[in-house]
């Protein structure tokens, strides 16, 4: 008989995720392991992360697990972006085409709507509803534009993108983890750094008044869910600063930030995965978002020096 090829389970945190990967992830996620934890090679995850990408320079089929169909739309653009800088292949041609798609599909002040129209007749979550005319939303555009600036890419669409991002933040009063995350990722990339630090000073500042953040992983109880959250769906400190660069990471003393960590590790599953706290609409969603989450859990873990094996 065969040889069992998977990797015998393990105390580790990474030996129990690699196995976990393999049972349960996609291509793509296969190779972000690989490359991120396995020294695997970054021409490979490009191959696989080519698989979802259009004609129009757009990314769909799918690649943002809650929206289904081949229609390339922003969020999974910005997906797309993530993972090339995480490889440090987000430039060249390829990155000219998707400035391309994110000139076409963005409204009239120069930005992206969170759900493009497209999508409409093809499945998605019921917490990203399609709507004929959508606005200009912080959610979508700021990953884009702080990935894009953290990279050194100029184009023409990034001049009134990074203005609305600006514009957005600065008439921020009320908001939603997920946006807040957002923001940070366009802060944590943005060239003005004296700007950057001083909106994210304040927008700290309103992450802890509003509570959108559990400070106390023993008590979470204590803190609320957003509006249209699903229940227990929370924000710990790592979900906002996943590196400790990261603007956010100065939002928290070292041992709320220590706590939120040990909440982290904690969070493992028996199966060597990482749950989602969102809503699980479909079967295949679900299944497709947790190796994801497993790959960003360990890369959270290990950026913050915690010990993954």
């Amino acid at each position: 008989m065969a040889e069992n090829p998977l990797p015998s389970p393990s105390s580790t945190p990474l030996a129990r995720a690699e196995r976990f990967i393999w049972l349960t992830a996609r291509v793509l996620e296969q190779r972000r392991f690989a490359f991120h934890f396995l020294h695997g090679g970054a021409e490979r995850v490009e191959t696989a992360l080519a698989a979802y990408l259009n004609e129009d320079g757009g990314y769909g089929h799918a690649l943002e697990p809650d929206l289904r169909g081949p229609v390339s739309q922003p969020l999974h653009t910005a997906h797309g972006l993530r993972v090339l800088d995480s490889i440090d292949r987000c430039g060249g041609l390829r990155t000219e085409r998707i400035c391309r798609y994110l000139t076409e599909v963005s409204t009239q002040d120069g930005a992206l709507p969170a759900i493009h129209p497209s999508q409409h007749g093809y499945p998605s979550a019921p917490f990203v509803p399609v709507v004929d005319a959508p606005p200009s939303a912080l959610l979508s555009t700021g990953p884009v534009v702080g990935v894009l600036h953290r990279n050194q890419v100029w184009h023409a669409w990034l001049f009134r993108a990074t203005e609305f991002c600006w514009s957005a933040l600065e008439a921020l009063e009320k908001s939603h983890p997920y946006e807040i995350q957002a923001a940070v990722a366009f802060l944590d990339g943005v060239p003005d750094r004296a700007r950057a630090e001083e909106a994210a000073a304040r927008l700290g500042r309103l992450v802890r008044e509003q509570r959108l953040v559990v400070l106390d992983p023993e008590r979470p109880e204590d803190f609320p869910v957003a509006d249209g959250y699903a229940p227990g769906e929370h924000h710990f400190p790592h979900d906002y600063a996943p590196a400790p660069d990261s603007l956010a990471a100065r939002w928290f003393t070292a041992g709320e930030m220590a706590r939120s960590l040990d909440r982290l590790e904690a969070d493992q599953q028996e199966d060597g995965g990482w749950p989602i706290r969102w809503r699980a609409w479909a079967p295949g969603s679900a299944l497709e978002w947790r190796p994801i989450v497993t790959v960003e859990a360990l890369r959270t873990l290990r950026a913050h020096g915690r010990s993954i094996g």
